[in-house]
């Protein structure tokens, strides 16, 4: 039986301020960073054979914060950009607020929360399906075939399509499923099928919402 343990990372520094930010590579907030120790702590029943992450530092930083919660040292990690949070092309800095204002609220909507929308010269959830699944495929199923434990680390927008494809999800549902930061998903596996789902609650964490955009 094979682990796979989806992680997404801790709050921060634009999510603090309310902005988009994709491929900037922006650093997690002390709360996103200590919310990540507490996600580690509730993950020591597992020990690790295998990480994957992204190549952007917040899931690099959250991965180092969970490991410091967990006690596990020296795990195999492996990053790529093919993990890398959905690209927002020319909203990434904006604030969401501020978007809506300027763009309208059904506009920004679209560009967030519709399956195939593209932002201008960014990504839609659909193109990050087909970089993400293909990775899953070639690099993550297999080490869960072996009967390993894998740990992924990474981002709302890049585990959409694996939990859309593990869940059986429409394209309307993965692009509304909201993934909350550093809250374990636990999927039990026979061979390359999940058989078990699990969702790890965590104790005292500081940050509960993710995504605000206040009008």
């Amino acid at each position: 039986m094979g682990t796979l343990i989806l992680v997404r990372h801790g709050q921060s520094q634009w999510n603090l301020e309310n902005r988009f930010t994709g491929w900037t590579d922006v650093s997690l907030t002390p709360a996103g960073r200590a919310d990540a120790v507490l996600t580690g702590k509730s993950l020591r029943d597992y020990r690790f054979d295998i990480a994957f992450t992204s190549a952007l530092k917040r899931a690099h930083e959250t991965l180092d914060a969970l490991l410091e919660g967990h006690g596990q040292t020296g795990l195999l990690r492996i990053e790529d950009k093919a993990l890398n949070e959905r690209h927002y092309g020319d909203l990434q800095g904006l604030n969401k607020a501020e978007t809506i204002q300027k763009f309208g609220e059904e506009q920004v909507k679209l560009w967030r929360r519709s399956f195939s929308t593209r932002p201008p010269n960014g990504e839609s959830i659909e193109d990050c399906v087909a970089r993400v699944m293909p990775y899953f495929n070639d690099k993550i199923l297999p080490e869960l075939v072996a009967g390993k434990t894998v740990l992924v680390v990474a981002h709302g927008n890049s585990l959409r399509p694996i939990f859309r494809d593990l869940d059986h999800l429409s394209d309307d549902v993965t692009a509304t499923l909201e993934v909350p930061l550093v809250v374990p998903t636990v999927y039990t596996f026979d061979g390359t099928k999940p058989i078990k789902k699990e969702i790890i609650t965590v104790e005292g964490m500081v940050v509960k919402d993710t995504s605000k955009i206040t009008k």
